[in-house]
């Protein structure tokens, strides 16, 4: 029973960060670590993969619209916005790809209750924030060369710690991308690394082969689709009216906590 619990607040804690710009990856190793979670990398990778597969899903379901806009251009077979599009979010997903193909191993170890490391990456997201919400001049669209800059911070994201939507919104900005339009790109671009990332693992067998439990599995999964749908369209809404500062400052009070806390635990 107790770790159907662990699952439903890991679950929440995924939805609810993946959309706000403090590192859904960070706090989710934070609450292993806190929670007492003993499972090795490979287990706690599969969870971390699983509730990524959930919040990806509600973002499908929050964008389905765009989702389809694209679909329906694509078929269209010839060059339109909606094939524009899909070609920056291609473009975006190579570095990602790439750093996550060549360093797979490295990074699963990453994932395995790297404590200090979170909280000096969390450290960095506040700063990137901070800059960001400084910026000015906001009010261009997202270009080619922009596409593959916003990759390149999508790819040094995958450190627990660095916000995901923290650094791709941020590097938009400061890129002079408009806002509403930089929290559209960096919640449609991960869509496609997650289920190219959960394709891999179930064709290599590594998901499979996880001694997790399904019963907990499911209900984090459920946790985080549900907590994730809510997060996105209020995130959304806050990204039109409110200042990355709050958030900036969020990073900064927990990077402290977390490093306090750790040394008071050892």
């Amino acid at each position: 029973m107790q770790d159907i619990i662990n699952s439903i607040v890991l679950g929440i804690i995924q939805g609810l960060t993946e959309f706000l710009p403090v590192s859904s990856s960070g706090h989710l190793e934070l609450a292993k670590f806190f929670l007492g979670d003993d499972s090795v990398a490979e287990e706690s990778m599969m969870m971390t993969v699983s509730l990524h597969a959930a919040t990806a899903l509600s973002t499908l379901l929050i964008f389905r619209r765009d989702v389809g806009e694209i679909f329906r251009g694509l078929f269209k077979f010839k060059w339109n916005e909606e094939f524009a599009f899909s070609l920056k979010i291609i473009l975006s997903m190579i570095p990602a790809a790439l750093v996550g193909l060549i360093f797979e191993e490295q990074i699963e170890q990453l994932f395995n209750k790297q404590v200090l490391l979170v909280g000096g990456m969390l450290i960095i997201t506040g700063l990137l924030l901070y800059l960001a919400d400084r910026a000015r001049n906001t009010e261009k669209k997202v270009s080619y060369s922009n596409a593959l800059i916003i990759g390149l911070a999508q790819a040094v994201a995958i450190l627990p710690g660095i916000s995901r939507s923290g650094a791709t919104i941020s590097t938009s900005v400061l890129l002079g991308i408009d806002r509403e339009r930089a929290a559209r790109f960096s919640f449609l671009m991960v869509v496609p690394l997650i289920l190219g990332k959960m394709a891999k693992d179930l064709m290599d067998g590594n998901l499979t082969q996880s001694s997790v439990d399904a019963v907990p599995l499911a209900a984090g999964f459920i946790a985080a689709f549900i907590t994730g749908a809510l997060a996105c369209v209020w995130m959304i809404k806050l990204v039109k009216r409110s200042k990355l500062t709050y958030f900036s400052i969020y990073c900064f009070v927990v990077a402290f906590i977390v490093i306090v806390l750790f040394y008071g635990k050892s």
